[in-house]
């Protein structure tokens, strides 16, 4: 997040448009995502909706809350480690500081959204039949939980962030 802070402070002086666009359309943001990050760096706290993941699943189809509660305990069970957050109203798994796993409960299905360069690139062979986008995968409300394709996501993110540190 430092990073995009820093993106932000940069452009300080331009007008909102201006940022969601450099975030949007330079960096392929969500519109739900740039909004959020243009208001907090504008002083804005009105954008915060949810404070927990269960807030946040309170308010979703009881199918992808389920589905997102299954998916983030086969994760942190094997990677204990990680802490469900929400940042820019989304649960999101961290470890530190470092994001490594989010997802978004959408009115028709979930988007499965890993951090980091080579996550997504790295389970690629895994998701055949699945709708890929460039940064997200897309997975229906009541989806079979898949480990495979969770812990190729979650553990290619962790050996980036690993790489980094070395």
């Amino acid at each position: 997040m430092a990073y995009w802070f820093d993106r932000m402070a940069e452009r300080a002086d331009q007008s909102y448009g201006e940022q969601f666009a450099y975030l949007a359309e330079e960096h392929g943001f969500s519109r739900a995502h740039a909004n959020a990050l243009v208001m907090f760096c504008r002083g804005s706290t009105s954008s915060k909706r949810f404070d927990t993941v269960d807030d946040y699943l309170a308010k979703v189809d009881p199918a992808g809350a389920s589905t997102v509660r299954a998916m983030f305990a086969t994760i942190t069970e094997a990677h204990p480690e990680l802490r469900p957050v929400i940042a820019w109203n989304q649960p999101m798994l961290r470890r530190e500081d470092d994001y490594v796993f989010g997802v978004s409960v959408q009115t028709r299905h979930i988007l499965l959204a890993p951090w980091g360069g080579r996550a997504l690139e790295a389970a690629t062979p895994l998701l055949d039949g699945y709708k890929v986008n460039i940064k997200t995968v897309q997975v229906p409300l009541d989806w079979d939980v898949d480990r495979s394709i969770l812990l190729a996501m979650v553990e290619n993110r962790l050996a980036e962030l690993d790489e980094d540190v070395a």
